[in-house]
């Protein structure tokens, strides 16, 4: 089964003064793999620029531009058009056995950063403690481990808007018992990469349905995924208590938000940047006829 989704990511910066030379990257394109497949995309910007893009090295589609002229705001409109196959594996019965093959996957495989700390995941004491306290020790099933930590955090943490920031480190938000999903995705990387289970950090979007309890409706949303014998990633979103599949968009990966952020930029000025997003997803009762048209209308 697959569903088609309409998104449309408004990111507004406010100077306080006039700037000039902005340089800007943007991580906005939804990937096409893994059951996903982006039909269309279209980025603009005002001021106007020359869009550019690449691929990073874990295969993220970055846009990049400049506004070489004096601005006093950028705006930047994304909008694409995706399907996502409702396509969670089913985790097979694992014997203790399986903790040999994902030491496997990070010696054999090119999953090695995937389990080392990262900027904002460092293996600090506040988070060993939380380990010991939810049980995350190696030993039985490792798919049911996963997926009860995912439930676990999703108790024990409390979502909390503007508790933090977006460079707030794990030990902020274990702290106050707190946070973002950013928060709850940072943190269940560290308990999966204590474990030896190669995570990553993916950023993208969350279709919210009328009367689902969900945190992030307006804006982008994070959750991770985990390395697994004979199923390959699997997503978790501890954040929402779900594990991650038709409602879940995929932007971007990463080994933390560093690597990910929707915008990140520079600009030559004194001034002081206020930043405001605006995502809204919708979803479309059946295959657009004509990506780009539909793309235009929505």
């Amino acid at each position: 089964m697959s569903f088609f989704y309409s998104i449309i990511h408004h990111t507004h910066h406010e100077y306080s003064e006039t700037v000039s030379e902005s340089h800007m990257e943007v991580r906005t394109l939804p990937r096409s793999d893994g059951g996903q497949r982006c039909l269309s995309f279209e980025l603009g910007s005002d001021p106007k620029s020359n869009v550019l893009q690449y691929q990073d090295y874990l295969g993220n589609t970055v846009h990049h531009f400049d506004v070489p002229g004096k601005h006093a705001y950028l705006h930047l409109t994304a909008r694409a058009l995706v399907e996502v196959m409702d396509d969670f594996p089913k985790l097979p019965k694992y014997g203790p056995e399986a903790w040999a093959e994902i030491d496997r996957l990070v010696t054999e495989g090119d999953n090695w950063e995937m389990v080392m700390p990262s900027k904002f995941v460092p293996i600090t004491p506040r988070l060993l403690a939380l380990a010991e306290e939810l049980g995350a020790r190696r030993g039985g099933d490792p798919g049911e481990l996963v997926t009860r930590l995912n439930a676990a955090l999703f108790k024990w943490l409390a979502y909390s808007p503007q508790t933090t920031k977006v460079d707030s480190t794990i030990d902020e938000a274990l702290e106050l018992r707190k946070g973002v999903c950013q928060d709850f995705s940072h943190i269940m990387l560290g308990l999966l990469r204590h474990l030896g289970i190669p995570a990553r950090y993916v950023s993208g979007y969350f279709f919210w349905q009328p009367g689902q309890a969900s945190h992030d409706h307006g804006a982008t949303h994070a959750w991770v995924e985990a390395l697994l014998p004979e199923v390959g990633w699997v997503g978790l979103d501890p954040s929402n208590n779900q594990v991650a599949r038709g409602r879940h968009i995929r932007v971007a990966y990463g080994r933390d938000y560093a690597d990910v952020p929707p915008t990140r930029g520079v600009f030559k000025g004194s001034a002081e940047s206020d930043i405001s997003v605006k995502v809204h997803v919708k979803e479309l009762q059946e295959r657009p006829k004509h990506a780009f048209a539909a793309l235009i209308e929505s």
